[in-house]
């Protein structure tokens, strides 16, 4: 089955990419006007993150954020065509806030945020950076897209850690000089097992897992943007943090990625995944008091 899946999508990946925007677009009709792909939940998530915006102002949001969801899996379609060479001519990196962080000595852990095209900041960083790259990713249900997947994105040398199995996989390179690439903006499991922070307002659960692990092994941290420049060209943008995470009070670093994903989320709202669930979880003052 992986040899007809991945035959079919390698033919459809030879594609000039400007007919495969057609597909994006007819794409985006089906899950937007017929599916109403998660519409409820995106529409909900709008109407909590921009308040003073009109109904309008959102549904045009929602509309430009199923263009940019499609435009990714066309644009992520193309990597089994496309080389390294091509994702450069695509992809700005400014990479001055990981280049403070060399100095340490230490780990490297850059936070990230569901911002599309997720896929260009593997190819894009991978063969830029001066230490091995190590990506988090949850793997698929699906066997035969879980490898397709996987080959992609460690196809130029990032070594993926999984997210099932993170502990035991990462341990072997805490000790060595790397940088950890995560998408730390998940809603946590169990609203218990969170920090809680004002976020676009309201009080939101983000996972503990990014900061312990962070100052559990004295690493240094970067926070980082990628967004779009026009259509199939995006840019990243890091900001050095902390040499060192463990000198940070509990709480304090992923309240400052909280402010920083909003502010970056308001730069360019349509490219954030609304589709997630991020306010899934209501607060209540058993699960402990809010980081000021």
């Amino acid at each position: 089955m992986y040899y007809v899946v991945y035959g079919i999508l390698r033919l459809l990946s030879l594609l000039p990419l400007r007919l495969l925007y057609l597909f994006s677009a007819l794409s985006f009709g089906i899950l937007f006007y017929l599916v109403k792909y998660r519409k409820n939940v995106v529409m909900n998530n709008l109407s909590i993150a921009f308040p003073e915006k009109t109904e309008k102002e959102r549904l045009k949001i929602a509309k430009d954020f199923y263009h940019n969801l499609t435009d990714t899996f066309i644009e992520t379609l193309k990597f089994l065509h496309w080389n390294i060479s091509d994702v450069e001519k695509r992809f700005v990196a400014d990479l001055s806030g990981i280049e403070q962080a060399y100095a340490t000595g230490k780990p490297i852990h850059a936070l990230g945020m569901h911002n599309m095209n997720w896929e260009y900041v593997n190819w894009g960083l991978v063969k830029k950076v001066k230490v091995p790259f190590l990506g988090i990713y949850l793997p698929a249900i699906n066997k035969t897209m879980d490898k397709i997947i996987f080959d992609i994105r460690s196809k130029y040398g990032t070594i993926l850690i999984p997210a099932t199995d993170f502990k035991n996989s990462y341990l072997k390179y805490i000790k060595q000089p790397h940088l950890l690439a995560s998408a730390a903006d998940q809603s946590p499991g169990h609203p218990l097992n969170a920090y809680w922070i004002n976020f676009f307002g309201k009080p939101t659960p983000f996972i503990k897992g990014a900061e312990r692990g962070a100052a559990a092994i004295n690493a240094s941290i970067v926070f980082a943007h990628f967004y779009k420049t026009k259509r199939g060209h995006y840019r990243i943008d890091t900001r050095f943090i902390t040499a060192d995470a463990a000198t940070m009070n509990e709480g304090q670093m992923t309240k400052a990625f909280a402010a920083y994903i909003e502010q970056a989320i308001r730069f360019q709202p349509s490219n954030y995944l609304w589709s997630h669930r991020r306010w899934k979880h209501e607060y209540k003052p058993e699960y402990g008091e809010i980081i000021e």
